[in-house]
């Protein structure tokens, strides 16, 4: 655990530039192999909390696909992009990724600048009628089922061409790394590639702070959970499968807990 006055700062360090916040990689501990929850001010319930570094990892991998958070001299500026995370043995140290010259969000981040990664996993809206309990006092609502990490970090603006070459070759890799011929940076004439990459700037991410939630109805009775499993497999809608298979999933290993 860490000493009082350094939770404190640490805490505190939600409101100070990531500059300013000398402890702020210390919220990574290699006890348990876990972050330390003391250190995440964001509202989470325990029951939902996830702060085991490799589901983390394996939410950001399996859904590379974030959204950029940051506050500029206008306001909140979001843009939607893939991502390429890099690890530092166990643990995520960077996630690199690009944006297009013409989106003015890089600018804020030619100096580094505090901004947040936002990475969603499975999702679905459950059925109040899906629980058993409904029958019995009828104290029910609709509610919806997700998982989502947030990256906490530092972003800063490279407008190297080798850095992009390298980027967007790694970025292509790990998408088509699974299909039967995999596509190449280099299977594009160079001067076409070359001229894409003058149309990008890189963003790289420095990682500070993660963030797990994952609400798979824990905190409903094992029937009504059984229920949502249920009425996932038998809606069937896009995702379902899968959100049901979670939830299952989530179950069993609170029954082992």
């Amino acid at each position: 655990m860490f000493r009082e006055d350094l939770l404190n700062k640490c805490r505190r360090g939600a409101r100070l530039e990531a500059h300013d916040c000398d402890i702020g990689p210390e919220c990574f501990t290699n006890i348990n192999n876990s972050f330390d929850t003391e250190c995440l001010p964001v509202y989470i319930p325990e029951l939902f909390s996830v702060v085991d570094i490799a589901e983390l990892v394996a939410l950001i991998r399996a859904r590379p696909f974030a959204t950029l958070v940051s506050a500029g001299p206008g306001g909140l500026e979001a843009t939607h992009l893939p991502t390429v995370l890099k690890t530092e043995g166990e643990r995520p140290a960077l996630i690199e990724c690009h944006v297009a010259r013409a989106n003015p969000q890089w600018k804020e981040f030619s100096g580094g600048r505090d901004a947040l990664m936002i990475f969603g996993g499975l999702q679905g809206y459950i059925r109040p009628g899906w629980y058993a309990s409904k029958g019995i006092d009828g104290k029910v609502v609709p509610t919806w089922n997700y998982a989502v990490v947030h990256a906490h970090g530092r972003a800063v603006a490279i407008d190297d061409r080798a850095w992009l070459d390298r980027h967007v070759s790694e970025l292509t890799a790990q998408q088509e790394h699974d299909q039967p011929a995999p596509w190449a940076t280099s299977d594009a004439p160079r001067s076409y590639l070359e001229a894409m990459l003058r149309g990008i700037v890189g963003i790289r991410f420095e990682i500070t702070r993660l963030e797990g939630k994952c609400k798979m109805s824990q905190n409903r009775s094992a029937v009504d959970r059984a229920g949502v499993i249920h009425g996932l497999r038998a809606r069937d809608n896009a995702g379902d499968a899968d959100l049901a298979d979670l939830v299952e999933r989530v179950d069993r290993a609170r029954d082992r807990g």
